[in-house]
Parts: structure tokens; sequence; C-alpha cells
């Protein structure tokens, strides 16, 4: 991505993907990850962490695939852009958010495996009819080996 405007974020599903189609057949789906960061207090010596939230819009095939791969709790890698979205509420009042628009997702490798499936590759006339209507999936576990804890690099 050449203009600046790229994120990559590894962080655990804060819910199912919600698979949706548009008007004209193209598949979107959304769904949030919560990114935890920890790190040690240099003045006090004390553990710190906090937890960022950010929502995630997938396109086409990318949409159908994490639909169906994904589940809450799955531990992911997602790189992407961020835009900005703007509405109007029902009560005429002006709202934004920023998320991020996928081009890459793919299940972290850390403390899981992952089984990959190659899809057929599609064409303009079979991309138009879903072959699914999403969620379910395989769970992964997500979880460190027992007796292991992980700490996050500190912020610079």
């Amino acid at each position: 991505m050449s203009n600046g405007n790229h994120v990559s974020i590894v962080g655990n599903l804060t819910r199912d993907p919600e698979l949706r189609f548009t008007p004209t057949g193209q598949a979107t789906a959304t769904f949030g990850v919560a990114v935890n960061r920890r790190w040690q207090n240099r003045q006090t010596n004390e553990w710190e962490e906090a937890t960022s939230f950010f929502d995630v819009v997938c396109w086409r095939e990318l949409a159908e695939n994490a639909a169906q791969s994904l589940t809450k709790g799955t531990r992911v890698v997602v790189s992407g852009r961020l835009d900005q979205r703007s509405w109007e509420t029902p009560d005429h009042e002006r709202r934004s958010k920023i998320e991020i628009t996928a081009d890459e997702v793919a299940p972290s490798l850390r403390w899981a495996t992952a089984a990959i499936t190659k899809n057929e590759r599609r064409t303009p006339e079979t991309a138009a009819a879903p072959a699914y209507s999403g969620g379910g999936g395989r769970s992964v576990a997500n979880e460190p080996p027992a007796g292991e804890t992980y700490y996050d690099e500190e912020p610079f």
C-alpha cells in the first residue's frame, strides 16, 4: 500500500462474523477484534494492561471465507487500511467511526494450529450465489500452553 494507510493488528474476535450481501450480491462480513497490550510501568514496576477494540470489514471472497472459518474468540492477524465512515441517525445526528477494511485475515498460529483448505476459483456466475450463510466454522483454541504466560513487548 503506497498511500501510507496500512495497519496490522493481532487480537481475538469479540463476536462471530456477520455475513451480509449487498443488493448487487457482493458479500461483506463484519466482526470485532480486541487487542490486548501489557507492559510494566517503569516508575511503579507494576504490570499494566489496556484493551483496544476494532471493527473489521471484509469484502467478497475474504468475507465469505472469514464467515465460514472464524468464530468468537479466534485469535487472528488482520492487515488492511483504516477507513472512516459517516452516517446520519434517525434523529438527524451526524455520526462517524473508523474501522479496518481488511485485505488479509489469518488465524494466529502462536498457540493454535489451523487446517488450510484451498477454495475453488470462483467465476462471476458462482460468486453471485452464496453457498452458505456464514457463522459456524471450526473453533480454534487460542489459549497459551499450560504454565506459560505471554507478555507483549513494552511500547516505545
